[in-house]
């Protein structure tokens, strides 16, 4: 019931797909859910990791160097307790059994969601989706690598699946098998290895191979040390001066991406894979899958919105370029980081949920499930993805904070019935802080511990609430490292969370079902602090106050400054939006107008939100395939950007007074 947890909305794609027969279902999207299991399971005592890679090294003669350096862009050493990434790859080397992953996976046994209207387009009908194809009958050799390094090991897929030592002896043998395959020397020179670990990406493409092989030869240069999941200290020595041979890469005999079209920085794979432009219908509002435009003419980029795709790369790829489906710009592979694009930055596509935030922002989907926190992100994805982000921010001036790179988690509904349907990726699991390191823009501390505004900003790996519903509704999560904390309506975990009056409509209290956004605040966003009491934190968060637990030993939240709003003098409260659209007398006579529909929340006086930007308001109209109906309406009312709750809302400047803390 929607009382007791709020619709698994986690993509728009989910409900397409449980209309396709079980088997499909688990096979097309490979959602690869397991049960829980410990965060150490494979892995044994402090510092037998680093003692693995050193016998594995000598064991198949490959530079131990090369082989840490692999592994840290495929899991960054991580061996997510023996669970499968997205792509069916396992252990620190990320060895991939897809077979394997999709029989475990329970995938067809998941309920089917709700799904909201993702252009946020009021104007014009929900179209039908479609469904995805069925999976090929054969899996391509690079999806069953597990197979081939237990053949060349000897040790069991079992083990080379659930053991973090034998994983390594198995990426070991693959690197050593795929060296003399190529006719090179198994010498200690990592730059004599190069065709070997472009071999090793699965990449499809020459500069895909490239981009993982570059990225390898850097962490080798740079050196690298942390502590993984499994509390494992591992620590690459930095290698100076080591670059990889592109001689070997060209001999590899890789196909060229089409990269006509692409908008992305030269230091990634990229790929144009266009999403269809085209009337599919007799009716000219029957079109797809975006909407083009002349952005930044017609109108600023502010915003990039980070998704996950809740299907597996191939079959998202079918759907974007089905003109009956949704369109976006980019996507992210989990294998090696390779990028296709979809459609031209300038046009509009349909995937945020809300119009106003479609026209302003683009949109970048990453191949993962939010629910299920081992079906990972790989290192390479998450590189690659930064750093075409910070080629877009840089491209359009968008500020990289989280109230402009947004996931699709903090993007608001446009009116209150459309709240509880807002989607819920990449969810508590995406690595915000790492992901913002990669992007330049580390999150730290810019006030004292005693600032009247404060950063989310856990741990990842040692914060790890509580969630429930991965796999079953109810049941709980495998304990994991999250980006998000809980929070409650007093300073105590056995006090209420704070309720969500938009997602829980029928008195219901929120709950930490791990779609359940409406008591979660995540990393890097910024709140005033509302008071204070031993160990906790109060915020206002939704026109209440909202408490979680930061231990000066373990601090979830840093100091910070900014500006902040609060309702004008004599003003008891404020309306709220999800969108910011003009003022009726901006409209033309040919264009419908949008009411200023405020949300079910308020903003009271006394209570303050931090501020992201000002805005005038704007609506895009675009409602048929001829381009020449089309409007931009501009308005002369401003607004601001606030951060309300998990999701960004705006306040009318004319409501509000600002200032700085």
């Amino acid at each position: 019931m929607r009382g007791q947890a709020p619709p698994r909305t986690t993509s728009r794609r989910r409900s397409a797909v449980r209309a396709a027969t079980a088997a499909a279902a688990a096979v097309a999207l490979l959602p690869v859910f397991t049960a829980a299991q410990p965060a150490t399971a494979g892995q044994p005592s402090s510092g037998a990791l680093q003692r693995a890679f050193a016998d594995a090294s000598r064991r198949y003669q490959v530079p131990q160097s090369v082989l840490m350096g692999v592994a840290y862009l495929e899991s960054r050493w991580d061996g997510h307790g023996g669970a499968p990434s997205v792509s069916g790859g396992y252990g620190p080397m990320h060895l991939t059994d897809l077979r394997t992953a999709i029989a475990d996976s329970p995938a067809a046994k998941l309920p089917a969601e709700a799904q909201g209207d993702p252009r946020g387009d009021t104007s014009r009908p929900m179209k039908a989706t479609a469904e995805p194809a069925g999976a090929p009958a054969t899996f391509p050799a690079s999806s069953l690598t597990a197979r081939r390094a237990a053949t060349l090991t000897g040790l069991s897929e079992s083990a080379i699946r659930q053991n973090a030592a034998d994983n390594v002896a198995g990426g070991a043998a693959l690197l050593a098998a795929d060296q003399k395959a190529l006719g090179h020397p198994l010498d200690a020179d990592p730059a004599d290895w190069s065709g070997a670990v472009a071999r090793y990406s699965g990449a499809a493409t020459t500069a895909a191979a490239a981009d993982f092989t570059g990225d390898v030869f850097q962490t080798i240069r740079d050196g690298e040390a942390r502590t993984t999941d499994a509390g494992q200290r591992v620590v690459l020595a930095a290698r100076p001066g080591t670059e990889p041979r592109s001689a070997q890469l060209t001999a590899l005999g890789l196909p060229a991406a089409d990269t006509a079209n692409t908008e992305c920085p030269p230091t990634v794979a990229c790929s144009w894979v266009p999403a269809p432009y085209e009337q599919y219908g007799t009716d000219p509002t029957d079109y797809g899958n975006h909407d083009l435009a002349d952005r930044p003419q017609d109108s600023s980029i502010d915003y990039i919105v980070i998704h996950d795709t809740e299907a597996t790369w191939d079959t998202t790829m079918g759907l974007v370029q089905d003109p009956t489906y949704l369109g976006w710009h980019y996507t992210v592979k989990s294998s090696d980081g390779e990028i296709a694009q979809h459609m031209a930055t300038k046009d509009v596509g349909w995937h945020a949920g809300n119009w106003y935030i479609n026209s302003k922002s683009i949109g970048v989907e990453h191949e993962g499930f939010l629910a299920d926190p081992d079906a990972w992100y790989t290192e390479s994805m998450y590189r690659d993805s930064a750093r075409l982000v910070r080629y877009l921010a840089d491209r359009y001036h968008i500020p990289l904070d989280r109230q402009h790179i947004l996931g699709h988690d903090n993007v608001p509904g446009t009116t209150p019935s459309t709240v509880a349907s807002m989607h819920t990726d990449p969810g508590p699991y995406w690595d915000w802080a790492h992901y913002f390191q990669l992007l330049g823009a580390p999150i730290h501390p810019t006030a004292g511990p005693d600032a009247k505004v404060v950063t989310i900003d856990p741990a990842y790996q040692s914060n790890q609430p509580a969630y429930t519903g991965c796999v079953t509704a109810g049941q709980a999560c495998a304990p994991h490292g999250s980006t998000a904390i809980h929070l409650y309506t007093a300073p105590s975990t056995s006090a209420p969370l704070v309720k969500d009056i938009g997602l829980h409509t029928t008195g219901g209290d929120s709950t930490i079902d791990v779609n359940d956004t409406g008591a979660r605040a995540s990393t890097g966003q910024q709140y005033v602090v509302a008071g204070r009491q031993g160990d906790w934190t109060a915020i206002w968060y939704l026109g209440q106050e909202a408490w979680f637990e930061s231990p000066a030993h373990q601090p979830v939240a840093v100091g910070a400054q900014g500006m902040v709003a609060t309702p004008r003098p004599g003003l008891t409260s404020v309306p709220v939006y999800g969108r910011a659209y003009p003022e009726a007398s901006a409209y033309p006579a040919n264009v419908p107008v949008q009411a200023q529909t405020p949300l079910q929340y308020t903003l009271p006086a006394g209570q303050s939100y931090v501020v992201g930007g000002r805005t005038l308001g704007e609506y895009f109209y675009s409602t048929t395939f001829d381009t020449s109906q089309q409007a931009w309406v501009k308005g002369k009312e401003a607004y601001y950007e606030i951060q309300f709750g998990q999701r960004v809302a705006y306040v009318k400047a004319s409501d509000v007074v600002l200032h700085h803390a």
